[in-house]
């Protein structure tokens, strides 16, 4: 039994949920990883599994077991990649996360340049409105929007996104124009859960604090069209539906181009810090480093570029 193939193939059940699932992923016979699953727990003599028809889950052998498992994964990639110049030269797979809408606005594009100047590297960017954990799904870098809470990722600083409240130059014409967050309990509004949901945050006004906990205001909406997606709340701002908050860069097109215009900015919280994070791992290898000299100045400059209407004071 190659015991690091096994190894592999458990972290993959574990992470894809199930046999047939690892199997797809994998691209291996259903058999081969139930055999190899099985091959393991023959071979340390404990269950780490427990299966039923409906779930798997990890006995507490199992957790512990998947989680060194881990580790050693990790530690052998290091080794292999430290073996084959990875440190010595920016080459190989690149591996990156990023919200869905920021990620296609402005990591792209920067990726793209990145492909056109490192042509040994490959990247592989995974989109996605989740906190992806770096070290279980391998990946090398991301992008986070929002406060960064204490951990051993290593964050450094490209810019600010602020939360818009936004509404179509049609419909404040016929519903008239909020000059207060309370006057939001007469509109018809376009709520997104993936923000604040149906209670808008605020804060009591431009002159006053920035203390969130002492000025915030809770607004509840009248929420006429609940959707799941930011493009999709944005999509029907601009069919005149309501008044919409989302984030500032996934409307500065629109705005600039008067298609939407910018409600309430004396009243906005303040700012989501956006971050380029990584494991901070020692040696840092070239591809890595290679991209972060690369991304940050480019990001920091389309943040920038992307700056909509007059920040709150």
């Amino acid at each position: 039994m190659d015991r690091l193939d096994a190894m592999s193939v458990l972290v993959a059940v574990v992470e894809a949920g199930s046999l047939s699932a690892a199997a797809r992923r994998l691209g291996m016979p259903l058999a081969t990883v139930s055999r190899k699953v099985n091959e393991l727990e023959a071979h340390l003599r404990t269950r780490l599994l427990t299966r039923t028809t409906r779930q798997l889950a990890l006995t507490e052998a199992g957790a512990s077991y998947v989680a060194a498992c881990r580790r050693i994964l990790e530690d052998v990639g290091e080794a292999e990649r430290a073996a084959t110049g990875e440190y010595a030269s920016p080459r190989g797979e690149l591996a990156l996360s990023a919200p869905v809408v920021f990620g296609r606005l402005h990591v792209l594009p920067v990726v793209t340049e990145f492909l056109a100047q490192y042509p040994e590297i490959d990247v592989r960017l995974a989109l996605a409105d989740r906190v992806v954990n770096l070290m279980e799904e391998r990946v090398d870098a991301a992008v986070r929007i929002g406060a960064m809470p204490d951990s051993a990722l290593v964050a450094v600083g490209v810019g600010a996104i602020r939360r818009v409240v936004c509404a179509s130059p049609a419909y404040l014409a016929r519903h008239g124009v909020p000059q207060h967050p309370r006057d939001l309990s007469a509109h018809q509004c376009v709520t997104f859960e993936g923000v604040e949901g149906r209670t808008w945050i605020f804060r009591s006004g431009k002159d006053l604090s920035r203390d969130a906990a002492k000025t915030a205001l809770m607004q509840p909406v009248a929420s006429r069209l609940a959707v799941n997606t930011a493009e999709a709340a944005i999509d029907a701002a601009l069919m005149n539906v309501g008044v919409t908050r989302v984030l500032s860069y996934q409307v500065a097109q629109a705005v600039r181009e008067g298609r939407l215009d910018l409600l309430l900015e004396a009243y906005e919280p303040a700012p989501w810090p956006v971050s380029l994070v990584h494991g901070g791992q020692t040696p840092l290898p070239l591809k890595l480093r290679a991209f972060l000299d690369f991304a940050t100045p480019r990001l920091r400059a389309r943040i920038e570029a992307a700056r909509i209407g007059v920040a709150p004071s």
